[in-house]
């Protein structure tokens, strides 16, 4: 009854005063811009919708096609020469995984996404892939041309000494992990100086006998005249069944994932999650770039996870 008369009254007020009714209306509408300004990737604490709406234009601008470095040559009948690589045992009897130490650098190219792979004849190498736009967004060019000075860049990676990221595989008297996070200290939230980006990225072993480490190291290059809104670390890969192998971006005609497709049965598969870990346009805003990554161990399989902002 309290109810019903509250809301009688409230009809009143808004039929005897219009200028009322007017503001009550428009403060519902920004209410509800403000919360699909949030769900979709926006500043928590900014108030204006202006700036959200301005933020399409970085949308359409990163509307380009994405690929996978490296790629290799596909001549019929051509077998590229196994290199020498340094390799990791899980288990007395088991078998050895090896690591490719190539390093991956993809130039001044926007970095997306990062994944683990097996490659090889035999499926046995461990390498790591970097997802990238295959041309610069028009709205970047005149701060990171070719012509545009930039400084050169930086790997950035673990200490070998430091013992506390160290994580098992399988059992602790053999392979370990390096699950330290990759991170470039000059890079902070708002700082208008530039930003640093990844734009490479390597694996390595590191020698303590039956006990070796694999690690990661990440290459950053400086994006001048830009800023971070926002940063997290994104734990949620792409399952490996919505994985296309053709047809796309991430297919065996442009990317070294054709050896993904033959690695059913690999008894190495346990020990690697092959997940992409990748973000485009379909996951709003639709600007995310790579600026961090690291390793892990999870459920007994060696995991590749990545920082992202935008």
């Amino acid at each position: 009854m309290i109810l019903f008369y509250f809301n009688y009254m409230f009809c009143r007020v808004l039929i005897l005063f219009p200028s009322i009714a007017k503001g009550f209306t428009l403060n519902l509408r920004l209410q509800h811009i403000l919360a699909a300004k949030k769900r979709r990737g926006g500043d928590d604490l900014e108030q204006n919708h202006m700036k959200w709406i301005k933020t399409v234009k970085y949308f359409l601008e990163f509307q380009i096609p994405r690929v996978w470095a490296p790629l290799r040559d596909r001549i019929p009948g051509h077998q590229r020469k196994e290199p020498v690589c340094p390799s990791l045992q899980f288990s007395i009897m088991g078998q050895k995984l090896y690591v490719s130490q190539e390093q991956i650098t993809v130039g001044r190219r926007l970095v997306t996404g990062l994944r683990l792979c097996l490659e090889g004849n035999k499926q046995n190498r461990l390498s790591v892939h970097l997802q990238h736009l295959v041309s610069l967004p028009k709205i970047l060019q005149p701060y990171w041309d070719n012509h545009v000075a930039i400084g050169a860049p930086k790997w950035q990676g673990p200490e070998e000494q430091d013992s506390r990221w160290f994580e098992p595989v399988k059992w602790k008297n053999f392979s370990h992990v390096s699950t330290a996070p990759i991170e470039n200290p000059e890079t902070f939230i708002g700082d208008s100086s530039g930003v640093y980006i990844v734009t490479g990225a390597q694996l390595g072993v590191w020698d303590f006998g039956p006990r070796n480490v694999l690690y990661m190291k990440l290459l950053y290059s400086r994006l001048p005249g830009c800023t971070i809104r926002r940063s997290l670390w994104d734990h949620t890969p792409i399952k490996s069944s919505k994985i296309s192998t053709s047809g796309d971006s991430s297919s065996p005609d442009n990317s070294s994932s054709g050896s993904r497709e033959n690695v059913v049965g690999n008894k190495l598969m346990k020990y690697v999650d092959l997940s992409e870990m990748s973000k485009g346009p379909q996951d709003p805003p639709g600007h995310w770039l790579v600026t961090g990554g690291k390793l892990g161990v999870e459920k007994g399989k060696i995991v590749l996870r990545k920082k992202k902002s935008i």
